[in-house]
């Protein structure tokens, strides 16, 4: 040759053999409270081939094992996985989602191990107690109405088939008051209503009993056979980023707070959305700051400094005042595609 021939090359990037991974999940895996709406997803540590990442290597099963059937997609976008199941999933339930090792990634590196994770549902969603006539009222009883002292209520105020209302002035009605009257004895008629529906719910109650104080509580049914107190700490009630969920409460005897305890709100909770439904008498501690309707049998006492933000509702007997505030929460909308009596 006259010359020496010269050419250049680069050589390609190493194989790719490194196994994907899943790196994270919705909901995380042993995670509690899961709506029962739940899209799941799960994305990977790198792109993966869509032709294997399919129902053919994804699976929902509830603990009897049941194939959960639902649509399955994959992003190549963000690398995740989505399972839309077909319908709502069961309240209260541990679900286990599988993603097998035949799944692969472009380079048709497959997943060194099957992918397991497991969630529980949260209770199923409540429909709101609907209070009726008696929404109005801050307080509605059924004998009398007593008051001491710089009471303040923000709502209006009743009795029927009693008459009686004492303590008014000093303290102070921001709303209308009836004594006797049709409006109270239609806003007594509509809090029995609500009060039996409140007593008769039953889908997948949470046993509670004794003192709740110092506890958090998702949204849901709970149901005590006894007495309720909160009285060793603050009781927490956490919405969960719910701005419409449901608490209800069905208590067969008495509910107690005791001196400066407090129902917390948290996660977009209302205390328009709280029923109590209380078999006997409530009782609100001094100074002790409460969130919800109260549904009492008999009667309700607010010792002295008690803030209410809620209702204070008798059946049969009186509700007692001293120095407290009571206001009338804001009518909580309900928004859901899955409800449940």
């Amino acid at each position: 040759m006259d010359n020496n021939y010269v050419w250049t090359f680069t050589t390609g990037a190493s194989p790719d053999l490194t196994p994907p991974t899943v790196l994270s999940t919705i909901p995380d895996c042993n995670a509690t409270g899961v709506a029962v709406n739940t899209l799941i997803t799960a994305a990977f540590s790198e792109a993966m081939d869509p032709l294997t990442v399919n129902s053919g290597t994804f699976s929902l099963r509830a603990p009897d094992e049941t194939p959960i059937f639902g649509v399955v997609s994959y992003s190549v976008f963000s690398h995740e996985l989505t399972f839309e199941p077909n319908g709502d999933l069961e309240p209260s339930t541990n679900y286990t989602f599988r993603i097998s090792d035949d799944a692969e990634d472009v380079a048709g590196n497959r997943l060194a191990d099957e992918f397991v994770c497991s969630f529980t549902t949260g209770q199923a969603f409540l429909e709101s107690i609907d209070l009726g006539a008696a929404s109005v009222y801050g307080v509605l009883a059924g004998s009398t109405v007593t008051n001491t002292a710089l009471t303040t209520i923000n709502g209006d105020l009743g009795v029927s088939p009693g008459t009686a209302v004492t303590g008014f002035p000093p303290g102070v009605v921001n709303g209308s008051m009836h004594e006797g009257d049709a409006a109270a004895a239609q806003a007594k008629l509509d809090l029995t209503t609500a009060y039996n529906d409140a007593a008769g719910r039953t889908t997948a109650p949470i046993t509670i009993s004794g003192n709740i104080g110092g506890q958090t509580l998702a949204p849901g049914l709970y149901k005590s056979n006894t007495s309720l107190e909160i009285t060793s700490g603050d009781l927490t009630l956490d919405a969960q980023g719910d701005g419409n969920a449901i608490w209800i409460f069905q208590i067969a005897s008495t509910l107690t707070t005791t001196s400066g305890r407090q129902v917390i709100l948290s996660g977009g909770a209302r205390a328009g959305n709280i029923y109590w439904q209380v078999g006997s008498s409530a009782t609100l501690g001094t100074n002790s700051v409460f969130k919800g309707n109260i549904l009492a049998d008999q009667s309700i006492t607010l010792t002295t400094g008690a803030t209410l933000d809620g209702r204070a509702l008798t059946r049969i007997a009186a509700v007692s005042m001293d120095s407290n505030t009571i206001t009338v929460p804001a009518v909580g909308a309900f928004v859901s595609n899955y409800s449940a009596r």
